[in-house]
């Protein structure tokens, strides 16, 4: 089966984050295909490459990352709540005059489509946080 997932909590601010790594991880192990993974609203601190949890955490962007590698699976943050959240890549960061870019390696910035196209290409969209 194939799956798709939208995270729209913060990482570090609800059971959400892991709940839906550890629900990746399993369906993965089970032999199922994961798609997309979506972060909205919030959950796109996920892909800060400025995060720095202590080494006691679970370190949310390295573990997608990793995920992410090791079964081509495509992070992707969404531009609009990125932007309002201050994390941009670098083509973001030069058309918004920026000093940096702070997006983590592996995720890329894109529409609202590439939500619409995980629900149209998997056979489950599941959802977590609010």
């Amino acid at each position: 089966m194939i799956f798709s997932l939208a995270i729209y909590a913060a990482p570090y601010s609800s059971q959400a984050s892991d709940s839906a790594y550890r629900f990746a991880a399993a369906l993965l192990e089970n032999g199922h295909t994961l798609y997309r993974v979506f972060f909205y609203h919030d959950a796109v601190h996920t892909a800060s490459s400025l995060a720095t949890p202590p080494q006691d955490e679970t370190f949310f962007t390295q573990n997608w990352q990793t995920l992410a590698q090791q079964h081509n699976i495509d992070l992707v943050v969404c531009i609009a709540a990125a932007l309002k959240r201050g994390l941009l890549n670098q083509q973001e960061a030069v058309r918004y005059e920026k000093p940096a870019a702070n997006l983590a390696e592996g995720f890329e910035i894109s529409g609202l489509g590439q939500l619409v196209d995980a629900a149209v290409m998997s056979d489950r969209l599941v959802t977590f946080g609010s």
